[in-house]
């Protein structure tokens, strides 16, 4: 019988984790107070039918009960746009951001891709929620994509060579 292993340290998960590259998403709801979002990194496509996408959230974000109860739209967010994704994480004196009226839910104006969902399902995930969105509206521009690897933003550069034409 294998001997037991004592769990990494949540420190040593994380610098594990920062070597994965991922793009950057600012989520937006209808707060009590107006439109509302948070960045978050923790995003992947989960099937396209029924067209469902997934949220890790952290259960200790404002953001956690309202998205596991009403509809949300996941920004994507473009290389020029990391100020956003600053100010969503909590940095202060960043300006406001620019509003659209999305279908059902405000969303960023101007991000490389958005994706409105309503909840559909959602899953303990120890100290976070697995949130399943299931998606009722998206659109997409042209442009790089902001990334988070090793803690910082970095640019991936948007390619002619696709697999779009595939899908």
């Amino acid at each position: 019988m294998p001997k037991a292993l004592a769990p990494p340290s949540p420190g040593a998960l994380r610098a594990c984790m920062s070597r994965f590259a991922t793009g950057v998403t600012v989520v937006t709801y209808d707060g009590e107070d107006g439109p509302r979002g948070a960045t978050m990194n923790s995003f992947t496509s989960v099937s396209a039918d029924p067209p469902l996408v997934l949220l890790s959230v952290a259960r200790r974000a404002r953001c956690h009960d309202p998205l596991l109860r009403q509809p949300f739209c996941v920004n994507v967010l473009g290389a020029e746009q990391e100020r956003l994704a600053r100010l969503f994480a909590g940095a202060q004196g960043l300006g406001k951001p620019g509003w659209v009226a999305g279908a059902r839910v405000p969303r960023l104006a101007s991000p490389l891709a958005w994706i409105e969902c309503d909840p559909w399902r959602s899953y303990d995930g120890g100290d976070h929620t697995l949130v399943i969105g299931h998606v009722t509206d998206l659109g997409h521009r042209d442009g790089d994509a902001l990334t988070y690897t090793w803690s910082r933003f970095g640019t991936a550069a948007e390619s002619s060579d696709g697999i779009e034409h595939l899908i």
